[in-house]
């Protein structure tokens, strides 16, 4: 529960707790080594910086309130109601202390072990930052009964610190404007930031976080009593559970705080999500291998002693004890240390026993007081060893048809000359007539074509021994040569560059959410590496005279109707590719230097995964109401 502290607390947190390490040069130079990049990511990862330091407020004690707003001008302002960065004379530079906080970088709070116990953030880099690529940024701090205002334009300030009024209470608020002469696009998402509130709101129990769009007037409050327990039911809201309420525990020790909620549902996938102080760790880390390793060990152990897995029987692997399981796994520790500069794995070798031992404890005791509940989890376990034997077996049986030798790939795949992964492409076509084309179309050198026929299996609602029965499936594997699960490995990739070209029309949707289903389940390092890509196929086109032209949405031709007037022209509508001959389809979608391809990348797992449930899962109501949330989005609908 977040709780605000007292007043006279305040006075703890002063100019001398802001030490300084090195300055700002770099930044605008290089602004990707410290944002990850100037499209979307970089700028919205602005915002996140800024939240970061009003939630370290928050881990402090210190704030319970924050305020997100997107103005129409798409600049951000984040107002808290903690102390508010502080105002008086740091003694290094001789400068206010919240001009040294947003002018130099590594200067902060959260060094020495005196403006906060637990913080997050970019290692003291975030809000520095973000007024170095920012065209313009304003602050205003609430302390001491008055009202301080600084304005600076890309990290210099052009005004001195000056009050402005009287206060009533603590807080900051930031206002800042992305500079376009930094920035690839300057419009912010509002789902995007969303996402990142909302867990934010899951991951400190009690704060209250609103977003307000002034774009669209929409305006959201996010509050969560029940903390990860909440974040848990809240993905699994499309699934059905094994049990009514998640798991809950926390325990602190040598001032390391470890909380965890977790509840199984009666799928096949794995959602374990880890973080540090509010940092999600895409990558685990020590916390993840303690959760992982006690949880294995604790179900063998209960069902051994409960004659549930007899003596002639292997161990339950950790595959198998996870399948179905969601957890959040959510640590706060005084001086985490990170591995690789984007924070995505925890190093720290003493929160693993840590987390070992909480889990041993609380999740045996919770087993020991539900039977019912424990016996539930323990065949489903059960279930899913012996489906990963059979599995097993049909990965022996696809293991060795995935040999690089041309006479074990599968018959219909047409493959290219280049023996150069990262040259060769390879087209995943919808249909045996479109495949043909395709196949008369391309660039033998480099592309290759595979014609699927029909729907592939959908895999959200199979386990692995299913989904290597069926056959479209197994020459994708074949063909890829990565193998797939345990099995898999990228580097025997033999494209990188995999395209799914279905139809433009409602059943190719479908084919191409399946084959996106399977590849972000069963080898999402394809996805993360960049090597998945969707076709564009136009949707008309115009012929006058000699003259043809194509046209991939109704705007886009509409616009071109427009211009040529009232003179003679045909145009078709393209049903599918198999209305294409083999010169068109070369033209319009499979030349790299004409063609218009998508990558497709995954920037958020916990969004992702809901996607792929709702759309995919057995729940029709979900599905429902996501087809209604984002109908209007919709382009290119075939009816």
């Amino acid at each position: 529960m977040i709780k605000r502290k007292n007043t006279e607390a305040a006075t703890d947190y002063g100019a001398d707790d802001i030490q300084v390490l090195e300055g700002l040069e770099a930044v605008r130079k290089r602004p990707s080594m410290y944002i990850g990049s100037t499209g979307p990511r970089g700028l919205h990862h602005l915002v996140y910086e800024v939240v970061d330091n009003s939630i370290d407020e928050a881990l402090a004690g210190f704030c319970d309130h924050i305020d997100v707003i997107i103005h129409e001008d798409n600049s951000i302002t984040v107002e808290d109601n903690g102390r508010g960065i502080p105002v008086d004379i740091q003694s290094q530079t001789g400068k206010p202390a919240v001009e040294v906080v947003l002018t130099i970088l590594h200067a902060g709070g959260k060094f020495g072990g005196k403006g906060y116990k637990v913080s997050g953030g970019l290692h003291g880099v975030g809000v520095s930052v973000v007024n170095a690529l920012s065209e313009e940024l304003e602050v205003w701090i609430k302390r001491d009964n008055q009202v301080y205002y600084q304005r600076y334009e890309r990290g210099q300030a052009v005004s001195e610190l000056q009050v402005i009024g009287e206060a009533v209470g603590t807080g900051t608020r930031t206002r800042f404007r992305p500079d376009p002469q930094i920035f690839e696009v300057l419009e912010y998402n509002t789902e995007t930031i969303t996402t990142r509130l909302r867990e934010l709101s899951f991951l400190n129990r009690g704060l209250t976080i609103t977003l307000l769009d002034e774009r669209t007037n929409e305006r959201m409050e996010l509050h969560h009593e029940g903390g990860i327990s909440d974040f848990v039911t809240f993905l699994n809201k499309n699934k059905d559970p094994l049990f009514e309420t998640p798991i809950y525990f926390n325990k602190e020790k040598d001032m390391i705080i470890v909380e965890i909620s977790l509840q199984y549902n009666d799928g096949f996938s794995e959602n374990v999500y880890s973080f540090a102080n509010n940092i999600r760790t895409q990558e685990g880390g020590t916390h993840e291998i303690g959760f992982r390793t006690a949880v294995t060990r604790l179900i063998n152990d209960y069902a051994r002693r409960m004659n549930l897995l007899k003596e002639n029987e292997n161990n339950l692997t950790g595959e198998d004890v996870r399948e179905g399981l969601t957890a959040i796994i959510s640590i706060k520790v005084p001086e985490p240390q990170f591995e690789g500069q984007t924070k995505t794995k925890l190093g720290n070798t003493e929160v693993r026993g840590i987390v070992d031992t909480t889990v041993a404890e609380e999740l045996g005791t919770f087993l020991e007081e539900n039977p019912a509940v424990a016996r539930r989890i323990i065949d489903k376990a059960l279930n899913a060893a012996r489906a990963r034997e059979a599995a097993r077996k049909a990965r022996e049986l696809v293991r060795r048809k995935t040999a690089l030798e041309s006479t074990t790939l599968p018959g219909k795949l047409a493959d290219c000359s280049t023996r150069d992964p990262s040259q060769a492409e390879m087209f995943l076509v919808e249909g045996d007539s479109a495949g043909g084309s395709a196949k008369q179309g391309r660039d033998r050198r480099f592309q290759a074509i595979l014609p699927l026929r029909g729907k592939i299996l959908n895999v959200e609602k199979a386990r692995l021994d299913k989904i290597l029965g069926n056959e479209e499936i197994r020459a994708m594997i074949t063909a890829l040569g990565t193998g797939i699960s345990d099995d898999f490995d990228i580097s025997k990739a033999r494209y990188h560059k995999i395209v799914v070209m279905s139809d433009a029309d409602v059943d190719g949707a479908h084919i191409r959410t399946l084959i996106l289903t399977f590849f972000y389940r069963y080898m999402r390092e394809l996805v993360e590496a960049g090597y998945v890509y969707i076709a564009q196929p136009p949707l008309y086109r115009v012929k006058r005279g000699k003259e043809q032209n194509y046209f991939y949405s109704d705007p886009e031709l509409n616009q071109y109707l427009k211009s040529i007037g009232r003179t003679n022209y045909s145009i078709q509508r393209y049903k599918g590719l198999g209305e294409m001959n083999p010169d068109q389809l070369w033209d319009t979608t499979m030349n790299p230097e004409t063609r218009t391809v998508l990558q497709v990348t995954v920037e958020d797992a916990i969004e992702a995964d809901a996607v792929f449930t709702t759309l995919m899962g057995d729940k029709v109501e979900p599905r429902k109401e996501f087809i209604q949330a984002y109908a209007r989005e919709v382009q290119n609908l075939d009816i």
